[in-house]
């Protein structure tokens, strides 16, 4: 059965443009799925966690996360 997950689009994330290089997507995610190593990095999903909920892609102001079927 397919499930659901989220991938970032590189070249559309612009993290800097979030309060203070803190990722809007990494703080919406209740699984933790979006890491970010420090302010102003580009956030790294973990697919095996992801649920595919659709909160971080809500959250991103870029519109730079996407929930797509696997």
């Amino acid at each position: 059965m397919p499930g659901k997950m989220a991938m970032v689009t590189f070249a559309k994330c612009c993290p800097e443009k979030c309060k203070g290089g803190l990722c809007a997507a990494v703080q919406a995610c209740k699984m933790k799925v979006l890491r970010q190593e420090k302010p102003g990095e580009i956030p790294m999903p973990n697919p095996a966690v992801c649920r595919g909920c659709g909160d971080c892609a809500r959250a991103c102001p870029e519109k730079a996360i996407n929930v797509v079927t696997q």
